[in-house]
């Protein structure tokens, strides 16, 4: 399984999040650097993925409403793909 642990205080902007996103992940550079995108591709999945968001009150307080839209992204995609576990803490 693949572990993968995400810092919420390094997610500064939207930009910065996508970019922190798609290096913590390995997306290809078409990464589309918005939800959709992260959503699908994390979707696409088919190994075992264990991502940890730590510092995620980070991401609310950086990004404001944009932080916990992200959040819900990580949490619907861990309901929908059984390949991947999140833990925020």
């Amino acid at each position: 399984m693949t572990r993968i642990i995400i810092n919420g205080s390094e997610m500064t902007s939207r930009e910065r999040a996508h970019e922190y996103l798609k290096d913590m992940f390995g997306f290809p550079e078409y990464y589309g650097k918005n939800l959709d995108a992260l959503c699908d591709l994390l979707n696409e999945k088919t190994v075992p993925v264990e991502i940890r968001l730590i510092n995620s009150e980070d991401i609310v307080k950086l990004l404001g409403p944009y932080g916990n839209s992200l959040l819900d992204v990580f949490k619907d995609v861990s309901i929908e793909n059984e390949n991947i576990i999140v833990d925020i803490s």
